[in-house]
């Protein structure tokens, strides 16, 4: 199976659930991998910005992925935890970690708050790439969270000089920059969209796939979106693209992943909505919204079935 094979689909970018007391529920994540496999997932990540990295340890962070790691011998998943940092030390100890543990490849996040330039940006993935030559690497970029953009041309750099720099998760809702990202790099780069409402349309520019928060609530509704799109069912593609919008906006009500968490402890997955600080828990007033929008969705909503 070429690389390409193996990190094509429905990549599931996991909330990290916290018990009640705020530790890292194990239990509850790997109930989690389970759900994504029995619902059409083809691998899931850990580590992004779903899954609040900036607000653990990275002993915390490198527990996870050996859980997620343990959870998904013999299902064929594959694993793209994100193992970036502000720092870069953090980033080559997490990613080390990673590599050690059998993921197939890492997602690596743009050094946030810095604000780093270009040329900087280059020598920070260039430097990840020197270290690990074995380990294929995604870029993550990301500007609403990171306060910096990586440019299609400094990307398309990096993927021309390092071999294992093979692909880019495109977290922006600029589609032109998806366009000429894929432009200056060439049609084999691996790409994939973070924008919810951006995944299927990424696919006629050449993606591979959906890094999708929604896959935290409906996993099976992304999964067939992405079955239909590459079968070329275009009318049964579109259907649930435009059936899951509400959902889509529930993610979103607060601070993702507040909702997100709310909705499927409530529904029985985990057993605790808590989320760390800065965030909070989802409000009275976004509870109620949360409700309103997966009542108006709820035949794209999946099932708890484990």
């Amino acid at each position: 199976m070429t690389l390409r094979d193996k990190l094509s689909g429905a990549i599931a970018p996991l909330f990290t659930p916290f018990t009640e007391a705020g530790d890292v529920d194990h239990e509850s994540l790997r109930r989690m991998v389970r759900w994504q496999h029995a619902n059409g997932s083809s691998g899931v990540s850990i580590g992004g910005s779903t899954g609040e990295p900036s607000s653990q340890t990275i002993a915390e962070r490198a527990a996870a992925i050996d859980t997620i790691a343990d959870e998904i011998k013999g299902t064929g998943l594959s694993f793209v935890p994100g193992t970036g940092s502000s720092k870069l030390d953090e980033t080559l100890e997490l990613t080390a970690h990673a590599k050690a543990a059998g993921v197939d490849a890492a997602l690596i996040i743009t050094p946030y708050y810095a604000r780093p330039t270009q040329e900087a940006l280059y020598q920070w993935y260039a430097t990840v790439a020197r270290e690990f030559p074995d380990l294929p690497l995604i870029a993550y970029n990301v500007p609403s969270r990171t306060a910096v953009e990586l440019a299609p041309q400094t990307f398309a750099r990096l993927y021309k000089d390092f071999d294992n720099i093979v692909g880019i998760k495109e977290t922006t809702k600029d589609f032109e920059h998806f366009s000429r990202t894929m432009f200056h790099c060439g049609q084999d780069v691996l790409m994939w969209s973070g924008i919810e409402l951006l995944c299927l349309p990424l696919l006629s520019l050449g993606g591979v796939g959906f890094i999708s928060a929604l896959s935290n609530v409906a996993p099976k509704a992304v999964a067939d979106t992405y079955a239909a799109g590459v079968a070329g069912d275009w009318g049964k593609a579109r259907e649930l693209h435009y059936g899951v919008h509400p959902l889509v906006d529930l993610l979103f009500v607060e601070t993702n992943p507040a909702p997100a968490k709310w909705l499927m402890a409530e529904r029985g997955l985990i057993a605790s909505g808590a989320v760390r600080p800065p965030l909070i828990p989802l409000t009275d007033e976004g509870q109620a919204k949360v409700r309103a929008l997966a009542d108006e969705a709820a035949d794209y909503l999946t099932d708890v079935n484990l």
